[in-house]
């Protein structure tokens, strides 16, 4: 069997927001990860747990407060500029907001070719013209749409100009904030749908961002599940819905509701009481701890190490080691 080849290496990343004070928010805490070629990695949890942190550091619109995010097997901080520069042109980021992500004083045709006029420079007016409207084509749009402005589509629409925006320079990586939060129910599986599409013509990757459980086991090959800034399990998408080792996953998936009357009876729902600590000052030990059903003394006393418990399956939590 082949070995997967990694395209993103995630070490130790550390995110901290000063709040003023003398007080830090930290937001992504020391978190490791890999993301292979050709995969879908779903990263789920709770609003504020540092999903999005962690997309946009990777992408270097933070800058890491330490640790280190390796593209092609080097370190983005060693990078030359003009490997710089071919980093940024393969990473791409699709945001949440169709509506506040789109410049709404330019058109269509002017958001899509703004990249590839800073990328592909040799190319004429006409030559960027038929490129964006092949990417519209290739979203569901049409060429009709390209003197258009961004008040004049629906939400999913927006959000497929967001997807042509991010792929009008060929990157081969594609973190996804949360691209289906602000949509229609309606329109999420159409949206989905569409970029497993193509994921498959073009080879890509992505750092799928969301909250919805259900969306990211349809289209995730692996799933890491993230709370307040530390990762607390990571596993394939099948394994991960099927066996949940850490507490926290547990009670996610409980969640989700199932379309089957008698099951959905039968099943047992896992309430976690209390709310999200505070992120600026988080728990001593085990961070989920302070909601945790099983929790027990030393979980207060020390932070879980993060390893791999089973084949391709990590988890941080006591009750493993």
């Amino acid at each position: 069997m082949k070995e997967k080849e990694k395209l993103i290496e995630v070490k130790n990343l550390k995110k901290y927001f000063s709040i003023g004070k003398g007080k830090v928010l930290k937001a992504v805490d020391d978190v490791s990860f890999d993301i292979y070629k050709g995969e879908t990695l779903g990263l789920v949890g709770e609003s504020g747990c540092g999903k999005s942190t962690i997309g946009r550091t990777i992408i270097q619109l933070y800058n890491a407060t330490s640790g280190q995010v390796n593209y092609d097997g080097k370190d983005s901080r060693e990078k030359s500029a003009v490997e710089l520069k071919k980093m940024k042109r393969n990473m791409q980021m699709i945001f949440q907001d169709p509506y506040s992500s789109l410049n709404p004083r330019m058109t269509v045709l002017e958001i899509i070719s703004e990249g590839i006029g800073n990328h592909e420079a040799h190319l004429n007016t006409k030559e960027k013209e038929a490129k964006v409207y092949h990417l519209l084509e290739s979203v569901g749009l049409n060429k009709s749409h390209a003197q258009r402005y961004p008040h004049e589509f629906s939400g999913g629409q927006r959000q497929r100009i967001g997807i042509a925006r991010a792929l009008a320079v060929e990157p081969e990586f594609i973190i996804a904030d949360e691209p289906i939060a602000a949509l229609d129910v309606s329109i999420q599986a159409q949206i989905v749908n569409l970029m497993q599409e193509l994921q498959q013509k073009k080879e890509l990757t992505y750092l799928f961002i969301a909250h919805d459980l259900s969306m990211v086991k349809h289209i995730s090959d692996r799933i890491a599940v993230m709370y307040l800034g530390a990762m607390v399990e990571l596993s394939d998408s099948e394994n991960l819905y099927d066996h949940p080792l850490h507490p926290y996953t547990q009670a996610l998936l409980s969640a989700i509701p199932i379309p089957d009357p008698k099951i959905e009876r039968t099943r047992e729902r896992i309430i976690l009481e209390g709310d999200l600590p505070n992120p600026v000052d988080p728990p001593s030990g085990c961070r989920f701890r302070t909601r945790c059903p099983k929790a027990m003394q030393m979980c207060s006393e020390s932070v879980p190490i993060w390893e791999e418990v089973s084949s391709n399956h990590f988890v941080a939590c006591h009750l493993y080691h």
